[in-house]
């Protein structure tokens, strides 16, 4: 008989936490929490901050909406596993789970990325345009992008999972990670994975390459608007309304490089040094971006503190 029994045909996953440190987990469970909890309060307050005042109606708060909903979305797809593995040892889960799991990472860090794209051209505009920034970014021009940043992301990654359905594993799987991602999920596989390890490739290359790429483009356009301005304190200023997004396009993008580094050239490396890029990865990024923003964001950070000063009263 083959090895690709029935049994097969429904592989179990086995999600690894921080090797040789499972005495430990109830400790390191607590900083963990801490993030999580602090970036779901943190998102949360930015979306209500926004929602509530009707002087942050405008693109660039609504592209910071964006952004803070994804990085909820982000939080809470990779939450119910990483606490499974730290509080409960439960490491079991099954392969569908995974896939719905891995499917939401990637279409959130896809999103995440075109996000950051959409705030930098936000930003390009407003310095370009100034007294025609809202009349091209309308409502009408904010939903289109938003539509289209999300049908992209939900477009890219379903094949990549109807590939990975299409694959035979081991009856038993382990991966490298608390969570599942594509690239460990392929490393399982025991049949042919070319097409799978090429399309995920396209799919990182169509997203956060191209991404990066027209990135980098804006902020030369906009370096180039910001010097022909004659008044010295005014290129002081147009800068620094750009503090806040570059600050947020280095904590998505440093993390995500350091993994594809580990990943490709610390074939050596501990374990531990991969699982902990992997959680820096996903958690930093929805940690630190309403951080910034709430310090960084005048409107922010003073609207936040009179909703402190009216609870107090």
């Amino acid at each position: 008989m083959s090895v690709f029994n029935s049994s097969v045909l429904y592989p179990r996953f086995l999600l690894t936490g921080l090797s040789g440190l499972e005495s430990r987990y109830s400790l390191i469970s607590i900083p963990i929490f801490l993030v999580y909890a602090t970036s779901i309060v943190g998102n949360i307050t930015i979306l209500v901050i926004i929602r509530t005042e009707s002087s942050l109606h405008q693109p660039m708060y609504y592209f910071l909406s964006m952004l803070a909903l994804t990085d909820l979305g982000l939080s809470t797809t990779t939450l119910p596993t990483m606490f499974s593995v730290f509080w409960f040892h439960a490491r079991e889960i099954s392969f569908n789970a995974c896939l719905v799991q891995m499917y939401f990472i990637h279409v959130f860090s896809i999103i995440e990325s075109a996000v950051l794209l959409a705030m930098a051209f936000d930003r390009f505009v407003a310095i370009r345009e100034p007294l025609r920034y809202v009349t091209i970014l309308t409502n009408g021009v904010i939903i289109g992008i938003g539509l289209a940043i999300a049908g992209r992301a939900l477009a890219l990654v379903f094949p990549a999972s109807f590939l990975l359905k299409r694959l035979q594993y081991r009856p038993v799987n382990i991966l490298s990670y608390p969570f599942c991602l594509h690239q460990d999920l392929i490393k399982t596989t025991v049949s042919s994975r070319w097409v799978s390890s090429i399309y995920g490739l396209m799919v990182v290359i169509c997203s956060m390459g191209l991404d990066s790429v027209l990135l980098l483009l804006s902020y030369i356009l906009i370096l180039g608007t910001v010097l022909s301005i004659a008044s010295k304190t005014e290129r002081i200023k147009a800068l620094n309304t750009c503090i806040s997004h570059i600050c947020a396009v280095l904590t998505f993008y440093t993390p995500m490089i350091g993994l594809s580094m580990i990943h490709r050239y610390g074939q050596n490396a501990s374990p531990i040094v991969h699982v902990l890029m992997a959680n820096v990865y996903l958690l930093v990024p929805p940690l630190m971006n309403p951080i910034v923003y709430s310090v960084k964001t005048k409107q922010i950070r003073d609207r936040i503190l009179r909703k402190f000063k009216q609870q107090k009263a």
